[in-house]
């Protein structure tokens, strides 16, 4: 059961390593707020309509707080850190993300955080970076902040919602509608503010943004909040290090790219770093609890609740 929810977690980052090439060949330029929310709103708005449930009582504010960091400031800092750099600086920048999840573990999680997961988290850097960068990278301070932020919000969204769980009776496609229309709405009045009002969209546009919402969005979130439901956070983190090398093989087959013996190593290493990283050592018991993670400040309560909601 670990090995298929690791597998179909890991569709999602697969997916997500689409989102360059579609940025690029369907939407309109110069407009990464406005696809941003256009990637996160609707989604979350369908998914509410399907499940209908709302969140109650402390949910209104941990949903919140969820959607800001998975959704929201994730979004945003992704797309302008992919406008103001190349995309070898912004991947490289994101493969940082499983490092800060992992530190962030320890103490929200009691996760354990050995030779093993350091190895495979700086590793995994270097194998992301010789399959994306090139000599002559550019470099812009403001896209290079972005990146960061980005990567530790997107790592302190996993680690939190793996903390948090769910409450009773709420399943991932609930949550996940939950955070995608709390991030959608913080990203609206950013983005018409920034950005203006939306462009006359295309067929072609349209179809662009269909895909970023349904496919990318709602069902690969729905997909990743499953996995940090049922396996160790920073393991799940590790999965993201397939994005970029997703990005690079939809870049040479799709886009006509070139992939040199440099980029092929790399993919190697970053496979196996994803390997190494998110197969480590299960977090630690607390005591007197044989089967239940040890989640700090955490209540029995709650935690037999989500692991209820997770199975």
């Amino acid at each position: 059961m670990r090995t298929r929810t690791l597998l179909l977690t890991a569709l999602a980052p697969l997916a997500w390593g689409s989102t360059y090439a579609v940025t690029t060949e369907f939407l309109p330029a110069e407009r990464p707020l406005l696809t941003a929310t256009l990637r996160a709103l609707p989604a979350g708005l369908v998914l509410l309509a399907v499940t209908r449930q709302l969140p109650r009582g402390a949910w209104w504010w941990k949903a919140a707080v969820l959607g800001a960091l998975n959704i929201g400031v994730f979004f945003a800092l992704l797309f302008v850190s992919a406008y103001r750099l190349p995309g070898g600086v912004a991947a490289v920048l994101g493969a940082v993300q499983p490092l800060i999840a992992a530190g962030l573990a320890i103490p929200l999680l009691g996760e354990r955080i050995g030779p093993r997961k350091l190895l495979a988290g700086v590793t995994g850097v270097f194998g992301v970076a010789l399959v994306v960068l090139k000599a002559t990278a550019r470099l812009d301070a403001i896209g290079l902040a972005a990146g960061l932020a980005g990567a530790a919000a997107m790592a302190a969204g996993t680690v939190l919602t793996k903390r948090w769980g769910r409450p009773e009776g709420v399943g991932p496609l609930t949550l996940t509608g939950w955070q995608l229309t709390a991030g959608g709405l913080l990203l609206l009045p950013v983005a018409l503010l920034a950005e203006g009002a939306p462009p006359a969209l295309t067929a072609t546009n349209l179809l662009g943004y269909l895909y970023l919402a349904a496919i990318n969005t709602a069902l690969g979130y729905w997909l990743w909040f499953q996995g940090i439901g049922r396996l160790p956070a920073a393991s799940v983190a590790f999965l993201g290090l397939l994005s970029p090398l997703s990005a690079a093989v939809i870049g040479w087959a799709a886009l006509g790219q070139s992939l040199t013996a440099p980029q092929i190593v790399g993919m190697a290493i970053a496979l196996g770093s994803t390997a190494l990283g998110s197969t480590a050592a299960a977090p630690r018991r607390a005591k007197g609890e044989a089967g239940e993670p040890d989640l700090p400040l955490a209540t029995q309560a709650e935690r037999r609740q989500s692991t209820s909601a997770t199975a």
